[in-house]
């Protein structure tokens, strides 16, 4: 059975411009495709420092191996979680987002105990109601999660984590 898979990459400015990140992501939605591989998201830093891929495919291995054959870095791969949204919603990749919020979880988190608490809290975005959340992958290992919203600008991303009472350890201004 497939699994979902977050893939972090740095590209330390080997790609220099969004054209040529959209040819790179073009190249490994084709390739991994060919080994049964489906890239589902790509989003990437506005500076285009980083990227994060969600694949779905039957083993780890394929993707990594795609990847290194591709020359795209790999700083992490870990299954994920999809939570907030329909997998078959995101594929059609229709809504926008332009923040991307990640939070290492405590260590002491269980997946349950996670997706109870959002459950409860996310009633409070409501209170900011210029942001849209729109989904968030969780780490399988729970290490960490990734949270991403529409929003006029950070500040604002950064009221609504406040209002749902979750952290925030690294916001990203996707492009």
């Amino acid at each position: 059975m497939a699994s979902l898979y977050l893939v972090e990459s740095i590209f330390n400015s080997a790609i220099k411009d969004k054209e040529s990140f959209e040819k790179k992501a073009s190249e490994i939605r084709d390739e991994l495709g060919k080994q049964n591989a489906t890239l589902i998201e790509v989003q990437v830093a506005k500076d285009l420092s980083r990227a994060f891929f969600i694949l779905e495919a039957e083993e780890r291995n394929v993707i990594n191996e795609g990847l290194r054959a591709l020359g795209v870095p790999v700083t992490l791969i870990k299954p994920v979680r999809l939570v907030g949204r329909d997998l078959e919603e995101v594929k059609k990749q229709a809504d926008k987002v332009n923040y991307l919020v990640e939070w290492n979880l405590p260590e002491n988190l269980t997946m349950d105990a996670y997706l109870e608490r959002k459950s409860k809290n996310s009633v409070h975005y409501s209170e900011v109601p210029e942001v849209t959340f729109s989904r968030t992958y969780v780490c399988e290992d729970m290490t960490k999660c990734l949270c991403f919203y529409d929003s006029p600008d950070e500040s604002t991303v950064k009221k609504a984590r406040e209002a749902v009472k979750a952290p925030i350890d690294t916001i990203t201004e996707l492009s």
